[in-house]
């Protein structure tokens, strides 16, 4: 008799799948350690996990050894406490960036209709920012792509706009003076001092401008985007030659500010 699609696999039957329970029991304890409790403490024990769980001391220790082995936790060899691992953190990073590319489709390709320009939603990582994703207009040609290439935050709107929300101490200790000292072309962000003037502008205007900064004859604005709690989460840009948006650079600022707004709605 034919076997039809999905007989006899437990996730379509509903019937029971092997090990499902461990990792049941194992989602128990990792919600344990995420919950308030652990968060704003140094973390949980194994006695007070166990509590927590419901379960023996000796099993959830057994589990914890093998979660921490694997980075999905970490303990504090001090305290011998457990707290969430960089692993999961990690994990979790690139979900939300997968969603969050997901998401921002559908409105840099309605920006690129507006500006009939190239569009890239940025991200920051460490000292630069990274682009995820970029949409250009049908007619453009298409040569060396920015995905996955980090530029120095300081030169660039998407960078600018990345750490807008940092306050004064953060940003003077992030940018060292050295790091500040030249830009490539024309009148620019040279030190702390006229960066921290530049945020200014930014969070009253809602959007960066940059112009032949990061490298001559190129132009660009970007707005930031804010995830359900109002934290930059990244950055819609527009980049493009001076000699085509040049003119309407602050045009397109509105557009691309409009345009992020209505994404971080989208993202709650």
């Amino acid at each position: 008799m034919a076997t039809k699609r999905g007989d006899g696999d437990p996730a379509v039957t509903g019937g029971h799948r092997p090990n499902a329970s461990g990792l049941r029991r194992d989602v128990e304890l990792l919600e344990a350690i995420a919950d308030a409790e652990s968060a704003t403490g140094d973390g949980l024990g194994v006695l007070r996990l166990a509590q927590r769980v419901g379960r023996d001391k000796s099993q959830v220790s057994r589990a914890l050894a093998t979660l921490a082995d694997a980075g999905i936790i970490s303990r504090d060899e001090d305290t011998l406490t457990y707290r969430l691992g960089w692993r999961l953190y990690a994990m979790a990073a690139r979900t939300s960036e997968a969603h969050l590319v997901r998401a921002a489709t559908p409105h840099l390709r309605r920006l690129v209709g507006m500006v009939n320009e190239t569009a890239h939603l940025c991200v920051r990582r460490g000292g630069g920012a990274v682009t995820l994703i970029s949409e250009a207009p049908r007619h453009a040609f298409r040569g060396l792509g920015w995905e996955g290439i980090g530029v120095p935050l300081h030169l660039t709107s998407a960078g600018r706009v990345l750490v807008s929300e940092w306050d004064p101490e953060t940003l003077h200790g992030w940018f060292s003076a050295q790091e500040l000292a030249a830009t490539p072309g024309g009148e620019g962000v040279y030190g702390y001092e006229s960066l921290a003037d530049e945020v200014d502008r930014i969070r009253r205007n809602g959007f960066a401008m940059v112009d032949e900064e990061f490298e001559a004859g190129l132009v660009g604005v970007s707005a930031p985007v804010r995830d359900f709690s109002g934290r930059i989460v990244a950055a819609v840009n527009i980049s493009a030659p001076k000699a085509r948006l040049g003119a309407r650079l602050e045009g397109a600022g509105a557009l691309t500010r409009q345009v992020a707004l209505e994404l971080s709605a989208e993202l709650g």
